[in-house]
Order: structure tokens, then C-alpha cells, then sequence
């Protein structure tokens, strides 16, 4: 759905006066056991992802690969002790051409983290990062009981583009996947191929 050397991204982005915070580039040799940590965290408590079954250490190698391959900003999160408290990411939206300008993001704060601004200087890095790669729609896909996630969401402009009702099962009760999206005044010369 909708976190070697980690070199700066341009402050704390937002991240609500959580002193010491800053954003990174994760890398997979310092980062994916934290990022999987987050991940499976996620899956074993909440239904932020759609998945059933934690994620083993092996997956985090193909994740960054396409990561890589595509060029997706993995951003990070972390304390003054280089510790990672978030990361986002996105990824492609549809795998047809004519979606090259749209991306869909998604954003996961350690669950010890939450509450502190840190999802809103993620997704701000993000929008930044999307309109410098001349992108034009951010989508988020965010399970409709979380209220959370959904209000940062909207404070930060996206608008509720549709709902997909029952589409997941989880926890023994049906999901609902509700789409938000934000659109880019880029790029500037849109073109077909």
C-alpha cells in the first residue's frame, strides 16, 4: 500500500520538531534489516499492507533492486544516532507506459515513531523529489480505517480519488482501499511514447 554511507537530503523536511531527525537515501547494506523490521511490523499489527506473513531478510535484496533499476528514492528517516524511525518510497503505478508521469507512494513510521511529524516530512520529500523528477501524479493507496494516514494525507493536499470496497480480507473482516492523489503542476512538456 498507500526505510554504507547515507548521505543528507536536505534537512528535516518537516518532520514536526522532532529534534536531531534529518532525511537520508537508504541503502540496502544499511538499511533493508531496519526497513524490513518496519515492514513486517506493519503486517503482524495493523493493515497498512495487505500482506499476511512477515517478509524474510532474503526479499529486502530484490526490493532495492527495483528500487535501483527504476530509479525510486528510497527516504529515510533517522535519529542523530543514525537510527531509522521512517521511510518512503514509491513505486510504479500501473505497468503501462502512458502512466510514466504517476507514481504510487507509500510511507511507513517505526511504530514507536508515530505521532511526531515524521510521515508528513517524508511525504513532503517525496513531492519534492517527484516534482524534480518531472513527475505528475502521486497516488497513495491507505486502508480505509486509517484515519490517520488518510487526515496527514489531506493536510498535505491529496484528494480522495475513489474506493475500493472489499477488496482485501484481513483480521477475519473485509477492506476497503481508498485511493488519494495528488497532482503536480509537472512536467512543464508532457509527451506521448
Amino acid at each position: 500500500m498507500t526505510p554504507s554511507t547515507a548521505s543528507s537530503s536536505g534537512g528535516t523536511g518537516g518532520t514536526g520538531g522532532t529534534g536531531g531527525v534529518r532525511l537520508i537515501d537508504c541503502t540496502e547494506g544499511e538499511h533493508a534489516a531496519p526497513i524490513l523490521a518496519i515492514l513486517n511490523e506493519a503486517i503482524v499489527n495493523s493493515t497498512a499492507l495487505y500482506d499476511y506473513v512477515p517478509r524474510p531478510p532474503e526479499a529486502m535484496a530484490a526490493w532495492f533492486a527495483a528500487k535501483r533499476a527504476n530509479r525510486f528514492p528510497v527516504v529515510g528517516a533517522v535519529d542523530a544516532s543514525g537510527q531509522l524511525l521512517g521511510f518512503a518510497s514509491w513505486g510504479t503505478f500501473r505497468a503501462f507506459p502512458a502512466y510514466k508521469y504517476t507514481v504510487e507512494h507509500s510511507v511507513y513510521v517505526h511504530h514507536a515513531h508515530r505521532g511526531q511529524g515524521l510521515g508528513k516530512g517524508l511525504i513532503l520529500e517525496l513531492v519534492r523529489r517527484a516534482r524534480a523528477a518531472d513527475l505528475h501524479a502521486l497516488m497513495g493507496c491507505i486502508d480505509a480505517g486509517n484515519g490517520g494516514s488518510i487526515a496527514l494525507h489531506e493536510r498535505l493536499g491529496f484528494v480522495h480519488a475513489g474506493t475500493f470496497r472489499q477488496v482485501g480480507f484481513k483480521f477475519g473482516r473485509w477492506l476497503d482501499a481508498a485511493f488519494y492523489q495528488l497532482l503536480l503542476d509537472t512536467p512543464a512538456a508532457p509527451v506521448d511514447g
